[in-house]
C-alpha cells in the first residue's frame, strides 16, 4: 500500500534528521577505541599510521544510531600503485618482490588484531575484509577495524590520486578512495543547500523499509550514496524536500529507462568522482538500480 502525502512527509521529515549529539560521541567513542589500541601497541611506534572513520558515519549520513561504523588503519611508510580499481597480477608481483622491509600485508594485519585485542576481548578476526569489534550498549556502535595501506594512481595526463588498499584474507584486494568521496560529499552537500545528505539519508531509509517488506533484495547503503550523488545539483535544490526527494527519484529512473534516448547510466560514478558505478566487480547492477528506484516510487505515492 503506497504512502499518503502526508505519510511520505513525515517520514522524509524523520529520516532526513542528522545524527543526534549522542550518536557523534559514539563515533567519538570507537575511534579512541581503536586509536589508543593502535597507540598502545609496541610495534606500530613510530609507523605514522592514520586512524580515521569512513563511510556513512564520516560522511553524516549514516540512518541509525545503531548502525555499524568503519574506521580505517593505514599504513603509509609503504605505498601501493597501480589502476583506479586495483593492481594488476604482475603490479603487484613486481612490488612484493621489491620490498625488503617487514611490514607485509600479512604481518600487519596480525599485528593489528593483537592491538585491536588488548582494548577488546571480543575482536572478531574472521572477517574477510575487515575486524569486527561488537558494540557496547550506550557507549559505542559495531564497529569494522580495516587494515589498510597508502595506495597511489598515477594516470598518464593529470596528477595522481591517492587512496588506500585493503588486502582480503581471500587472498585479494581492494582499492578504497574515501577521502575524496567525503571532500566530493561536502562540496555537494554545500552547493545543494544540504539537499544532497537529505536525499541520501532518505533513499537509505527507503531501501531499508523495502528490503524489510520484502519487495526488493537488500542492497549496500554505499549504493544509495552512490545514485544520489549522481543527480545534478539543481534538482537537489528544490523548494521543498518533498519536490526535492521526488524529483531526485524521476531523475534517476529515467537513467534507467530503456527508452530514454539521452541518459547514460554507464557515466554515473562513485561520490570519490574516480571509480566508475557500474561494472563487473561492483556489489550491484543497473537491473538492482532500477528495481529499488521504481519500488521507492511506488512506495511514497508518487504519482507518474
Amino acid at each position: 500500500m503506497p504512502l499518503t502525502s502526508q505519510q511520505r512527509i513525515e517520514k522524509l521529515s524523520r529520516w532526513t534528521k542528522p545524527p543526534s549529539k549522542a550518536e557523534e560521541e559514539r563515533l567519538d567513542r570507537a575511534k579512541r577505541m581503536v586509536t589508543n589500541a593502535v597507540r598502545r601497541h609496541p610495534p606500530f611506534a613510530n609507523l605514522g599510521l592514520i586512524v580515521e572513520p569512513k563511510g556513512s558515519w564520516a560522511n553524516n549520513t549514516n540512518v541509525s544510531s545503531d548502525s555499524d561504523m568503519d574506521i580505517k588503519v593505514e599504513f603509509t611508510q609503504r605505498v601501493f600503485r597501480g589502476n583506479v580499481g586495483g593492481m594488476e597480477f604482475w603490479q603487484l608481483a613486481l612490488q612484493k618482490g621489491s620490498y625488503t622491509g617487514s611490514w607485509t600485508p600479512e604481518v600487519f594485519r596480525s599485528e593489528l588484531r593483537i592491538a585491536l585485542k588488548s582494548a577488546s576481548d571480543r575482536v572478531d578476526a574472521s572477517h574477510n575484509v575487515a575486524f569486527y569489534v561488537p558494540s557496547v550498549p550506550g557507549s559505542r556502535p559495531d564497529t569494522d577495524v580495516v587494515p589498510c595501506f597508502t595506495y597511489q594512481y598515477e594516470p598518464v595526463f593529470g596528477p595522481p590520486s591517492r587512496g588506500t588498499v585493503v588486502f582480503t584474507q581471500d587472498g585479494k584486494h581492494i582499492v578504497n578512495w574515501s577521502q575524496q568521496q567525503l571532500e566530493n560529499g561536502r562540496a555537494k552537500n554545500n552547493r545543494t543547500g544540504r539537499g544532497y545528505k537529505f536525499a541520501v539519508r532518505a533513499l537509505k531509509s527507503v531501501e531499508n523499509d523495502l528490503a524489510a517488506m520484502g519487495a526488493i533484495k537488500e542492497l549496500p547503503s554505499y549504493f544509495m550514496e552512490c545514485l544520489i550523488y549522481n543527480v545534478p545539483d539543481d534538482v537537489l535544490k528544490a523548494p521543498s524536500f518533498d519536490r526535492t526527494f521526488e524529483g531526485a527519484l524521476a531523475h534517476l529512473r529515467y537513467q534507467f529507462n530503456f527508452w530514454a534516448w539521452n541518459a547514460d547510466p554507464n557515466g554515473m560514478v562513485e561520490p570519490n568522482g574516480i571509480k566508475k558505478l557500474f561494472g563487473p566487480t561492483q556489489k550491484w547492477s543497473k537491473d538492482d538500480a532500477k528495481q529499488l528506484l521504481d519500488a521507492a516510487w511506488k512506495y511514497l505515492g508518487y504519482e507518474g
